[in-house]
């Protein structure tokens, strides 16, 4: 579902913008480090953010992707998060942490605080080229 010619956004420093749903319907955004394991993006999130409480209760989410090296190429995903889990969220964090930032541990984290990862189907993409 993810066309090939921008499979390449992921393997850079390339930020999403995150829309989830607020419980009135109207969007909430975030940017977010993100991931693609060949069928799904993969983002990665702490228990009780409010896009943890949105993706929960409306898994309905679309995501922005520009190319850090020409801010005009992005690509658009709308999906589902079809599968929210505690597995492996440490140890995905902390490669992120490794793509994004340069570090082998994920720096920020707060005591008590549980991470997740969001496994979203893509169900329809856009771009401008």
């Amino acid at each position: 579902m993810i066309p090939e010619k921008y499979l390449d956004l992921f393997d850079k420093k390339a930020f999403a913008s995150l829309a989830t749903l607020m419980p009135d319907g109207t969007p909430q955004v975030t940017p977010v480090w993100c991931d693609f394991d060949g069928r799904q993006v993969l983002v990665n999130s702490a228990k009780g953010r409010r896009k943890d409480i949105n993706m929960h209760e409306r898994p309905q989410v679309a995501l922005s992707i520009l190319d850090p090296d020409n801010p005009y190429r992005y690509l658009e995903i709308r999906g589902v998060v079809t599968e929210i889990t505690e597995e492996g969220a440490d140890k995905h964090i902390d490669k992120m942490a490794k793509k994004y930032l340069g570090l082998d541990k994920y720096p920020y984290a707060k005591p008590g605080e549980v991470r997740v990862i969001y496994k979203i189907e893509p169900s329809h993409t856009s771009s401008n080229s």
